[in-house]
């Protein structure tokens, strides 16, 4: 039932989404020299029922917030194995669930999710910022099984899915570790998962018991919107007994009530901001069509996401890398100052003019230990690096976006 062109379609697929070996230490290119053969064996397994998911290589990674996220990464033929099966389950699925489910979903994006979530803001005086504590990490496997048993079309698909469930993890000193609980974060199997379990679990229960309360969801991260303080509060304290029936647990610290503060909200609240994606909704300022500046709540970059490509941008340290060309430096860095400018940029770009100021000084301060003629000279670095961008715009994502206006970001002018 499981033909070989779905693994060859499954491995190309894998390949693109690159990714670290599992336990095993065999990377993408390891699994590629012996292309042929690996495939074979995944097919022949699979179809004859005999395939069994290898541990997971279970690796920590720090929160931003503080703490700890487990990531798992399975083995690149176990990634193989585990596409095959999202492929079969997959279409049958997806148009099941919900339109605010964004997370992990063809012809969804969490721009998307931002867009439909500031225009609600915009109606709706209150939200409810939803996090729910180790997600991935808890799912129960019974419930999660009924669910795919429901959907799934095929009884080999129900086999493997439950067999990835239950595989141990091995730690970083080599333990390995029963899971009797959660999927693994990392899996190629896990994101579809988490979206059928939380359609049951949240998506569809909004929907029938508050159609009133429109939400965004994205993987476990959600929002729900309110009209009044009082249906806030109410509502936060039934998610929080519906997440417990299905043996999920809110996170009570981190999940609040945000006041939609602008300019036609009065009074004052503890929360006027939430972070949604990497983007921070609060009051900010805006222009209205006649030019004339009013406060909205608005989404853009986060400070947490801006101090990041801060510290990755310092860690390239382009001021010392005076034996490159300002070319040679685009071609090696643009393309990830591109990523950051075309995902935080989509929204209240203006945000992203600090961010990109630390990499105009480290631009001046190479121009100026490569050319003689501008060394400790400061305004003359800037002066030589607007010219650059005047004449070659697109050398740099952010110069085309208006984060470019070197005097000021230089300090020279």
């Amino acid at each position: 039932m499981i033909s070989k062109n779905a693994v060859v379609e499954a491995w190309k697929r894998v390949k693109a989404n690159r990714g670290a070996a599992g336990i095993d230490e065999e990377s993408i290119g390891d699994f590629e020299r012996k292309l042929r053969d690996n495939l074979y064996r995944i097919w022949n397994r699979m179809s004859s029922g005999s395939y069994v998911a290898p541990p997971v290589r279970v690796v920590a990674i720090p929160k931003a917030g503080g703490g700890e996220r487990k990531l798992g990464i399975p083995t690149v033929a176990d990634r193989v194995a585990q596409m095959v099966v999202k492929m079969q389950l997959e279409p049958s699925i997806d148009p099941l669930f919900h339109d605010d489910s964004y997370g992990y979903r063809p012809f969804k994006s969490a721009h998307a999710a931002i867009g439909r979530t500031r225009e609600r803001c915009w109606r709706q005086d209150w939200v409810i910022d939803l996090d729910i504590k180790g997600f991935f990490d808890n799912i129960p496997h019974e419930l999660m099984m009924r669910v795919v048993r429901k959907h799934a079309p095929d009884k080999w698909v129900v086999l493997y899915v439950e067999r990835w469930l239950k595989a141990p993890a091995q730690d970083e000193e080599g333990n390995l570790i029963v899971r009797e609980k959660g999927t693994p974060q990392g899996g190629v199997i896990s994101p579809l998962l988490a979206n059928l379990f939380l359609h049951y679990a949240f998506d569809r229960w909004m929907a029938q018991r508050y159609p009133q309360n429109p939400f965004a969801r994205y993987a476990d991260d959600a929002v729900v919107h309110c009209p009044t303080r009082d249906n806030a509060e109410r509502l936060c304290a039934a998610i929080i007994e519906r997440l417990a029936e299905c043996g999920l647990e809110v996170n009570r610290q981190k999940t609040k009530l945000v006041y939609c503060k602008d300019a036609n909200r009065r009074g004052s609240h503890e929360h006027e901001r939430f972070t949604f994606l990497g983007f921070e909704f609060r009051p900010r300022y805006a222009k209205n069509v006649r030019g004339e500046y009013f406060t909205s709540f608005l989404p853009a970059i986060s400070s947490v996401a801006a101090g990041k490509i801060r510290d990755e941008m310092r860690g390239w340290q382009i001021d010392r890398k005076s034996d490159k060309s300002i070319e040679d430096l685009s071609r090696m860095f643009n393309p990830m100052v591109r990523g950051w400018v075309q995902y935080y940029g989509r929204y209240y770009r203006s945000g992203l003019y600090p961010v990109f100021r630390a990499l105009d000084r480290s631009l001046a301060r190479w121009a100026s230990g490569k050319y003689k003629k501008l060394r400790r000279h400061r305004r003359r670095s800037a002066q030589w690096l607007q010219r650059v961008a005047q004449r070659s715009p697109d050398l740099w994502a952010h110069w085309a976006i208006g984060a470019g206006k070197l005097g000021s970001i230089t300090g020279a002018g």
